[in-house]
């Protein structure tokens, strides 16, 4: 008795994970002439429904609009250009638009990016195979790589020449790191109990509160829903959280900020608030991209904009590869090419991560510090006040915080003051810069 029928499909890129890296690398490489497959272990539903990012920071949309991804986001996205601090009873406003020359978000949650991304690759014959579960990780020898996948419709075989991972911390394409690959770690002291809810009215902005309690956040998604975060002990449990619990929690740590009305909860859960990076990103054939590559905290909402860069600067290499391989000008020697690819994005995700890990030192009190919570808020709503003061100081701070691409330039003193938010639309270079 003969068993199933094997789908075998050949490619030049196989893409494991329909996230935002993933379908972004997709797209790029379909409109450079790369042909690519997206596999995702996940119905479409799931994946157009699973609430995670929100905010899509500045040097993000304008890659994204460069490469006419951003039709639905500048349609129906929110721009935002600030946030408020709340600390012993005071609101202290980054006007980070203003800081920047003109560098804001825009809200749009992740999910509708999502659907924008399947939607373009749907329109170019190249829809992802959604619940296709990829059974083992791929190889990283010499030969060309073999996925093995168990579909909706039978067993696929993906023969390719590069595969990408972009399935995240916990996905398969990790399982093929061989034993010399680098992974430094940290995990911090507490975790976030993560909030979902549908609200009465949408939230005007980003609100983050410092309080003896512990640290909260509220951030805009849609309309009727929004984003709230709360502080918890690590290795906390949702269930330790019903609703009576979590407003008022909300309320003693975001006071005195008038919060809109919960009328239901979406989603509850814990986020286990740890950071790792991954060296290098590339092993042989495969390449990693997105939290497959890094993780990196909620904190300032860099993780979905931190893989869309490495997809752009992924896709920009993978492009020049093989245009070389089918007798076009091939890429140079140097950075650009595949090798340097991990060389050239590290730099850019480990000042993310200083980014992030800063800012949750500013949000959070140390226990020592929660032991005796006086001085410690006092020092943090100091350098809050020193932040909505303005300076070369605030100005490098709001750069890094709306991922104006140009923090490093800032942060080295060779660009200040509102010069620094000017568009640069002649650059259509691969990477955001």
């Amino acid at each position: 008795m003969s068993g199933p029928v094997v789908r075998r499909l050949r490619t030049q890129v196989a893409i494991v994970g329909a996230g935002p890296a993933g379908l972004v690398l997709a797209n790029l490489l379909t409109r450079s002439g790369v042909d690519c497959v997206v596999v995702e272990r996940r119905s479409r539903a799931h994946v157009e429904s699973r609430s995670r990012a929100g905010l899509i920071e500045h040097r993000t949309v304008r890659a994204l609009r460069r490469h006419g991804l951003a039709g639905g986001l500048l349609a129906g996205g929110l721009r935002h250009g600030w946030c408020d601090f709340v600390c012993l009873g005071r609101t202290v406003r980054l006007d980070y638009e203003k800081l920047t020359g003109g560098c804001a978000h825009v809200v749009y949650p992740q999910q509708l990016l999502v659907r924008d991304l399947v939607a373009a690759l749907e329109r170019a014959g190249r829809a992802p195979l959604f619940r296709t579960a990829v059974t083992s990780p791929p190889g990283t020898g010499a030969g060309p790589p073999r996925l093995v996948c168990a579909g909706e419709r039978g067993p696929v075989e993906i023969r390719c020449e590069h595969v990408v991972g972009c399935d995240g911390f916990r996905g398969v394409t990790r399982g093929a790191l061989p034993p010399g690959a680098l992974v430094a770690r940290r995990r911090y002291p507490y975790d976030w109990l993560t909030v979902l809810a549908e609200v009465d009215r949408p939230a005007e902005g980003v609100v983050y509160g410092v309080s003896a309690e512990g640290f909260a956040a509220m951030a805009p998604r849609t309309a009727h829903t929004s984003r709230f975060y709360l502080q918890c002990p690590p290795g906390d449990k949702a269930a330790a959280w019903p609703a009576r619990r979590v407003h008022a929690e909300l309320r003693a740590r975001l006071a005195p900020v008038e919060l809109p009305r919960v009328t239901g909860f979406t989603e509850l859960r814990v986020l286990a608030m740890h950071s790792q990076v991954t060296e290098p990103m590339r092993f042989g054939p495969l390449l990693l991209a997105g939290d497959a590559a890094h993780v990196v905290t909620p904190s300032g909402a860099k993780g979905m904009n931190l893989a869309i860069a490495d997809a752009v600067e992924l896709a920009d290499v993978l492009a020049r590869h093989h245009r070389g391989r089918g007798g076009g000008p091939a890429a140079p020697d140097g950075p650009a090419t595949l090798d340097g690819y991990g060389a050239r994005r590290l730099p850019d995700v480990w000042r993310v991560q200083e980014f992030s890990d800063r800012l949750l030192r500013l949000l959070h009190l140390s226990a020592d510090e929660a032991a005796d919570p006086g001085f410690g808020l006092r020092l943090r709503l100091a350098a809050l006040e020193r932040l909505a003061e303005g300076g070369p100081h605030a100005a490098a701070f709001a750069h890094a915080y709306v991922g104006s691409g140009r923090e490093s330039r800032i942060e080295s003193g060779s660009e200040t003051g509102s010069e620094t938010g000017r568009e640069d639309e002649g650059n259509a270079g691969g990477a955001l810069d």
